[in-house]
């Protein structure tokens, strides 16, 4: 089977160019220069005003199954991602029972192999005993181990400063962290609860899980791996003083590498009175000064990763109290509109979004045969109208919790077409019913 993607404007390594795509099977067969002739195909799509980049790839989304599939599941979540042009993602372990042996590892992949639209890998999740299964891991199809190091699902704090040492210094895959120290955000919560008892306001979620429950925690991950020279990927940073910290650290470890998430450069504390539950997160989103910090270390490249952090829940359930209401948003779908949003407000360039959403999580996680419009590469396409407004996926995404929490009603951008291994998942901004998501191969030690 071959498709012509015909007369678009690619953006790819740093360059924008008139051209076209050969897709054949499941890969890019060749990139055609404008001017150059065009090969024979047996279907064409005409890309003219459009612009045609890598599938973005998303390390951090929760898409609830096994075990929540009432808020999503991997089909309903990865049919998301692709309408936003996420064709890959790697999907957290907190799930119920928590993915932490290898076993209901591949359970879910079990699951993926089934159902999913786009490419996958899961993490292995750590545990204060699981040592064995995290040291039996395959590296070459697993993410990486994800080591929650503050309030988690399930027994999925690793608080054991023992089993802590052991991680770091044992397991040679990529260790990813959510950064936040317990003790403190459990005092600050003390203090809340005295004060308002159970009628707490959403604006003290980032006093209550607060910038030093953050910056501790890192300090502490990042010492670890300074000290054990592990492959360390902390997770959705939050302030300022994290970014500092692995920027020094990073020239101790050049393994130490971060992530933020694009919600983290769209809010900050000021709009806890207009959002309330819809923007409660772990991390808490916090002051201007660290949105500002966060946007300016995306834009020089201290920070390459750009993710969502994924995490649906009912809006019956966001519609309860501070205590009850669960933290985490759904994002997939709307990660590129919004960074590309920042790009049109002089915040990023447009080589910037697709870096920092393509080519840098492919390099960060060393994915095979991914992330880049190259001849040989997977053909894992978005195609993207630059000048569309697109009020759709606010109104009615595809999540399966049915909300977005966006109170803008349009971006600025529309996804037209996404292909995923060469098959045409989504035409015309609308699901094709085709599935052709695999798993992820990475290339471990290379």
């Amino acid at each position: 089977m071959s498709i012509l993607i015909n007369n678009g404007n690619i953006i790819n390594e740093g360059l924008s160019y008139k051209g076209s795509l050969l897709l054949v099977d499941d890969r890019i067969n060749k990139i055609i220069h404008s001017g150059e002739s065009l090969p024979d195909a047996d279907v064409i799509i005409d890309a003219e005003g459009m612009n045609i980049v890598p599938g973005i790839i998303d390390d951090q989304v929760h898409f609830r199954e096994p075990g929540n599939t009432h808020k999503g599941n991997i089909e309903s979540e990865s049919a998301a991602a692709v309408l936003g042009g996420v064709t890959s993602y790697m999907d957290m372990p907190n799930n119920n029972p928590a993915t932490t042996t290898i076993e209901l590892l591949e359970a879910k992949n079990e699951i993926a192999s089934r159902s999913s639209f786009a490419n996958w890998s899961f993490y292995l999740g750590a545990t204060n005993s699981n040592i064995e299964e995290l040291n039996k891991v395959n590296p070459e199809f697993t993410c990486g181990i994800k080591v929650f190091m503050g309030s988690s699902t399930g027994n999925m704090l690793v608080d054991d400063p023992i089993m802590l040492q052991r991680i770091f210094k044992e397991c040679k895959i990529l260790i990813a962290t959510h950064c936040e120290d317990e003790p403190i955000i459990q005092e600050n919560l003390r203090i809340a609860r005295e004060k308002y008892q159970d009628n707490i306001p959403f604006s003290e979620h980032p006093y209550i899980r607060s910038r030093e429950a953050c910056i501790k925690s890192t300090q502490k991950a990042v010492e670890l791996a300074v000290r054990h020279h592990s492959r360390l990927h902390i997770l959705h940073i939050s302030t300022a003083e994290e970014i500092e910290i692995i920027k020094e650290a990073s020239l101790k470890n050049p393994a130490i590498t971060g992530e933020v998430c694009v919600h983290y450069m769209l809010l900050d504390k000021s709009d806890y009175d207009s959002y309330g539950s819809l923007m409660k997160c772990n991390p808490a989103i916090k002051e201007e000064r660290d949105k500002t910090a966060i946007i300016k270390a995306v834009k020089e490249g201290t920070i390459k990763v750009v993710a969502t952090d994924h995490a649906p829940h009912t809006m019956e359930e966001k519609s309860e109290g501070y205590l009850k209401a669960p933290s985490g948003l759904p994002l997939v779908q709307h990660s590129f509109q919004i960074m590309w949003d920042l790009h049109k407000a002089g915040h990023f360039s447009q080589f910037d979004v697709i870096d920092r959403l393509s080519h840098s999580p492919a390099a960060n996680f060393k994915i095979k045969d991914r992330g880049y419009i190259r001849e040989g590469y997977y053909a894992d396409i978005m195609i993207f109208n630059p000048d569309l407004e697109d009020c759709i996926t606010t109104k009615n995404p595809a999540y399966k919790c049915g909300w977005s929490p966006f109170k803008k009603e349009s971006f600025s951008s529309s996804i037209i077409h996404t292909f995923v291994n060469g098959q045409h998942i989504v035409e015309n901004g609308k699901l094709t019913g085709r599935k052709a998501g695999k798993r992820l191969e990475f290339n471990y030690g290379k």
